[in-house]
């Protein structure tokens, strides 16, 4: 899940990439009271561990925009690369679809509260969310090595037959795979990706019709109902208003 706001302080929000679980990103957030504060959180194809006091939370592989309200306080996450959550989790990513599951559901009660106990007493909860994720990673199966590929390939805007093709699988097995891994299958991950791709090259102030050309879309109409259905949100209002606009 990536957090995006048109109005919201982005010094509320910060990241870091992990040197202990290869491609997660770990990330936190401090929201006051008040919707004006909840920032959109957008489909990227990832899958989050969270972390707010006294509670551990799962966020599924999103396919729209959703809306975390504006409730107070600090929130800490694990976003992990596409395809590898689900061994983490020992859930199918198709299962959390959409959804914000507490952790406790998932594995044991005890289980769970000894995790949020740990979490909770920490002086850095960044730093001990992304130990206790590493800890499980490195008990967990090694995610399907095809996952990769897929995710590099569509990133790269190629298309599901091609990568399907080159990874030397029919586009129906192809589907199947990636439906336990990503949550949905290589067309909407696809699409997700190429979202994520057109929104990083608007925010760096590409006008917008180079933007849909560069990102995949057919022309800059395809490029705001993509971003309209995705999110909910024209780009505009993404960008707080013109940013990256041609």
């Amino acid at each position: 899940m990536t957090e995006e706001s048109a109005s919201g302080d982005a010094a509320a929000y910060r990241e870091r990439p992990s040197p202990l679980l290869r491609g997660a990103v770990v990330w936190t957030r401090r929201s006051a009271d008040g919707p004006g504060d909840a920032r959109p959180v957008l489909p990227d194809g990832c899958m989050d561990l969270l972390w707010t006091e006294g509670r551990l939370f799962v966020a599924g592989p999103d396919t729209h925009a959703y809306d975390p309200g504006g409730a107070a306080g600090r929130y800490v996450g694990v976003r992990f690369y596409p395809g590898t959550a689900p061994a983490f989790l020992g859930v199918p990513a198709d299962e959390l679809r959409d959804r914000r599951v507490e952790l406790a559901d998932l594995w044991t009660a005890a289980q769970a509260r000894r995790l949020v106990e740990r979490v909770d007493a920490a002086r850095d909860p960044m730093a001990a969310l992304e130990s206790l994720a590493a800890e499980r990673a490195a008990d967990a199966e090694a995610p399907d090595p095809l996952l990769a590929h897929v995710v590099r390939s569509l990133a790269a805007g190629r298309s599901v037959a091609a990568t399907a093709a080159a990874a030397g699988v029919n586009a129906r097995l192809l589907h199947r795979r990636s439906l336990p891994a990503f949550g949905y299958g290589p067309k909407t991950l696809g699409r997700v990706l190429r979202l994520q791709r057109a929104l990083a090259l608007a925010r760096a102030g590409t006008p917008y019709a180079a933007t849909a050309a560069v990102a995949g879309f057919a022309d800059q109409a395809h490029l705001a109902r993509d971003v309209k259905e995705l999110t909910g949100l024209p780009l505009t209002a993404l960008l707080g208003g013109g940013f990256g606009g041609g």
